[in-house]
C-alpha cells in the first residue's frame, strides 16, 4: 500500500497540466475576482476561502483522470492481480488524492495573505488549510467514481462538469446571499457549499457547525460507496 500510494502521489506532481489546472488557475481566478471586484478585507477572506476550496475540489477530482489513463494501459488488470482488495485500492487512490490537494489549498491562502493582505491568528491559518484537506476526500472519492466507471474521454468532460457545477452551487464563486432563495436552500445541501464552511466558519472565529460536519458524512458515504462499487464494477470486465 505504502509504494502504491507513494508512486501515484510522484505521477500526480509531475504531471503539468495539474499544476497548471490545480495550483496556478485558482490563485489567477482569485485575485482576479478580488482586485476587480469589492475591495473588501471581509470579501478577500470569503474569497479566499472559496477559491481554496476550489482548487481543492479541481484537484480532488482530478484523481479520476488518473484513474482513467491507468485502465486504457492496462495498470488495473495488474492491481487485480495483486493481494489488493478493492476497498484497498480505492482507499490508496483517495490517499493520493488528499496529499496532491494541499498544493492547491497553500497556494491560494499564501496569495491571500501575501498579496491580499488578509490578516489571520496563526491557528486560524493552520486549521482551514487542515479541515480543506480533509473535507476533500469527498470529491477524491467522486473523481475515483467517475475514473472507474466511464472511458478516458468521459471522465475528464464529467469530472469537469462536476467541478463547474459544484462549484457554482456550492457559493465557490460567488456569493450565496446573492442566489434566489429556492437557490440558496438547495447550496445548503451541497458538498460544496459544505466543504466552504469549513474553512469560512474558522475564518470567522467558529467552529464547523454538526449540520455543515452531518452533511459532508453523508457526501462521503454517497461518493465512497459509488467509488468502490464503479472499481468492482470495471475490476469484473478486465
Amino acid at each position: 500500500m505504502r509504494g502504491y500510494l507513494g508512486l501515484e502521489v510522484r505521477r500526480t506532481l509531475r504531471d503539468p497540466g495539474f499544476v497548471i489546472g490545480g495550483i496556478a488557475m485558482p490563485v489567477l481566478m482569485y485575485l482576479l475576482f478580488t482586485n476587480l471586484g469589492q475591495d473588501e478585507s471581509g470579501w478577500r477572506t470569503e474569497a479566499m476561502v472559496g477559491m481554496a476550496a476550489y482548487g481543492a475540489l479541481g484537484s480532488a477530482l482530478n484523481t479520476g483522470g488518473g484513474v482513467a489513463e491507468d485502465r486504457a494501459i492496462g495498470w488495473l488488470r495488474q492491481l487485480r492481480v495483486t493481494p489488493m482488495t478493492p476497498r484497498q485500492v480505492v482507499v490508496g487512490r483517495a490517499l493520493t488524492g488528499t496529499v496532491t490537494v494541499l498544493p492547491a489549498i497553500i497556494a491560494v491562502l499564501l496569495a491571500g495573505g501575501l498579496l491580499n493582505g488578509v490578516r489571520l491568528a496563526v491557528w486560524q491559518w493552520a486549521a482551514i488549510a487542515a479541515l480543506l484537506w480533509l473535507g476533500s476526500i469527498p470529491f477524491t472519492l467522486l473523481g475515483l467514481g467517475n475514473g472507474y466507471r466511464l472511458s478516458g474521454q468521459t471522465t475528464g468532460v464529467a469530472n469537469m462538469m462536476c467541478s463547474m457545477g459544484l462549484a457554482v452551487l456550492g457559493g465557490l464563486w460567488f456569493p450565496v446571499a446573492l442566489f434566489p432563495d429556492w437557490l440558496r436552500v438547495l447550496s445548503r445541501y451541497t458538498p460544496t457549499n459544505r466543504f466552504a464552511q469549513l474553512g469560512g466558519s474558522v475564518a470567522t472565529g467558529h467552529a464547523p457547525t454538526p449540520g455543515t460536519v452531518l452533511v459532508l458524512s453523508g457526501w462521503l458515504l454517497a461518493f465512497g460507496s459509488y467509488a468502490v462499487l464503479s472499481y468492482r464494477r470495471r475490476a469484473a470486465d478486465v
